[in-house]
């Protein structure tokens, strides 16, 4: 009869599962099987089997025996979890303990547990670093340069050295840099071709990979949708520093 009903309660978990969480709840009791057959009218040799693994109990066993043990019904028939036990046990004392206190104390617990939540979530506050956002520099068609841009100041979770930082403009650099998110830059002259830098040309400044050619250097984005950009070496281009990095700035909570 028992195999049959599995069929229908098979999803809850399997003959071995339930043989072993039923011979650990019994040695949380310190019961042999004929008592606790006693204790809940089974049948000694009914109870054998589910330990045995021969047979696997209907519903309404499974719930009767979830509840003289006090425990859920997933641990008899889910694999056994030491940490999901303890914590069940843990709230269960806590639960017992709080339904005895009178209503005055009962309050000071809950003062003291939010006190202590609002500590918790103070300690994981992710550390923020400001970073000095210059001017506008151009993923796309450019924007003009100015030597005295008006700053703002942008939060990271990620602490970066850098000379200064610039807003993106455009997604002529997608994926690896995204318009609206602020490129990191160190001062440097170039030195590599198809690295990223930062470039001042004709009045406007980009942000692009550049390669030096014999007349000048060759502006390539790494979206295909955009063509290359050429800014002779009589138009005097300038390399403001390369880019080392990009983020996207988080609000910071005040």
């Amino acid at each position: 009869m028992e195999d049959k009903i599995k069929g229908r309660t098979g999803n809850l978990g399997n003959k071995e599962t339930m043989s072993f969480n039923l011979k650990r709840l019994l040695d949380s009791k310190r019961m042999n099987p004929h008592q606790f057959a006693d204790t809940m009218g089974f049948k000694y040799t009914t109870v054998m089997n589910w330990i045995k693994a021969n047979s696997y109990p209907r519903i309404d066993k499974i719930e009767l025996m979830a509840r003289y043990f006090g425990v859920d019904k997933s641990d008899l028939v889910e694999e056994y979890n030491p940490i999901k036990e303890k914590q069940s046990t843990t709230k269960q004392i806590l639960d017992r303990v709080f339904a005895k206190l009178e209503s005055e104390r009962q309050e000071k617990v809950v003062s003291y547990a939010e006190a202590q939540l609002r500590d918790q979530n103070s300690n994981n506050t992710i550390q923020l670093f400001p970073y000095q956002v210059q001017e506008k520099l151009s993923a796309g068609t450019g924007y003009a340069y100015e030597e005295n841009a008006v700053y703002e100041i942008v939060f990271s979770d990620k602490e970066i050295d850098y000379d200064f930082a610039s807003r993106i403009n455009g997604d002529s650099m997608e994926p690896d840099y995204h318009d609206r998110d602020v490129a990191l830059i160190k001062e440097s002259p170039f030195d590599y071709d198809g690295c990223v830098y930062a470039v001042d040309w004709d009045g406007q400044s980009y942000i692009k990979k550049v390669y030096r050619e014999e007349e000048g250097f060759r502006l390539v984005s790494t979206n295909e949708k955009y063509a290359d950009k050429f800014a002779a070496f009589t138009e005097e281009p300038r390399i403001i520093g390369k880019v080392i990095g990009s983020f996207t700035p988080i609000q910071k909570s005040v």
